[in-house]
């Protein structure tokens, strides 16, 4: 076993708590920019949805495994990545696809449905897919991972409030408007500042193991970026979806990840730290990314 995966980092009870609490507020924050009609709109984007859906849920996980056994990284690791491939899109995608200019109604459709079923999809996912890891049998054990009680967590902390959003934003729409700036400014300082002070605190741990993990993440994001592009471009999606596929296949929740990390694998070294720079390194490719197309709006 490397010494990677017998690495555990720490939050303490009090932080645990008030991350917790700034992760519902994050996904409540989202949610003043979603109504129920967007729902509906899946009607007129019904190929690019299912293709957005086809990439997250399936092909980015097996691009995941394949990266995997290329690449043969310490177990933990490996686990790592797949719980990333299967946390929903990030809470950045909006904002990403709004200032690259694609397709932002299809965006914030996807963007939903995607949050909406991770109850389900995000613990089912990790536990049938972590099963086809190298190795992995005998790490897995070693936790009690129960698919009711992720699931339980991810609807406290992110259903839950996502669905409080888009009430309070159908019946006060007004209300929404003067606060929704603030609200969205103010949930991802909280939410950032607890996650700094609390990586900070194994800053000794993460020097010493980021070098397992930076290639990595470097190689699994682009995957993650290329794979909703590269599908839409398959299955001949307008110009626009195709990026918009490509940031809500590369950009993804990780700090729900780090949350069930912590959770429910103690903190486990290789997770976090794949978990952690995934964060920090998909807001610097995806905006690199929209930046290049902003720029660029005639290429394909």
């Amino acid at each position: 076993m490397h010494p990677v995966d017998t690495l555990h980092l720490h939050f303490n009870p009090n932080q645990m708590v008030i991350l917790n609490m700034a992760m519902a507020f994050l996904m409540f924050s989202v949610a003043l920019d979603v109504k129920f009609a967007d729902f509906r709109k899946v009607v007129d984007f019904p190929k690019s949805v299912g293709v957005g859906l086809l990439a997250q849920f399936l092909v980015f996980p097996l691009l995941t495994l394949g990266i995997i056994a290329i690449f043969q990284p310490p177990v933990s690791v490996s686990m790592g990545m797949v719980l990333v491939s299967m946390c929903p899109s990030g809470n950045m995608t909006n904002f990403l696809v709004h200032f690259a200019k694609a397709n932002v109604p299809l965006s914030v459709t996807l963007n939903a449905i995607i949050i909406l079923s991770a109850t389900f999809v995000t613990p089912a996912g990790f536990l049938f897919w972590s099963k086809f890891i190298p190795e992995s049998e005998v790490l897995r054990q070693s936790f009690e991972i129960e698919f009711a009680d992720m699931a339980l967590i991810i609807l406290e902390l992110i259903v839950v409030p996502l669905l409080l959003g888009i009430l309070l934003n159908e019946r006060k729409p007004g209300f929404v408007v003067r606060i929704r700036a603030w609200a969205q400014r103010i949930s991802l300082l909280i939410f950032f500042t607890i996650l700094v002070l609390a990586l900070f605190g194994n800053s000794e741990n993460l020097v010493q193991y980021l070098g397992y993990v930076f290639l990595l993440v470097l190689v699994h994001n682009a995957a993650a970026l290329s794979n909703g592009f590269l599908l839409g471009t398959l299955f001949r999606l307008p110009k626009l979806d195709r990026r918009t596929l490509a940031f809500e296949g590369g950009v993804h929740n990780t700090a729900l990840g780090l949350l069930l990390i912590f959770k429910f694998f103690g903190g486990l070294g290789g997770m976090a730290l794949v978990a952690a720079w995934w964060g920090i390194w998909d807001l610097v490719s995806g905006m690199s990314l929209a930046y290049y197309w902003r720029r660029n709006p005639t290429l394909s």
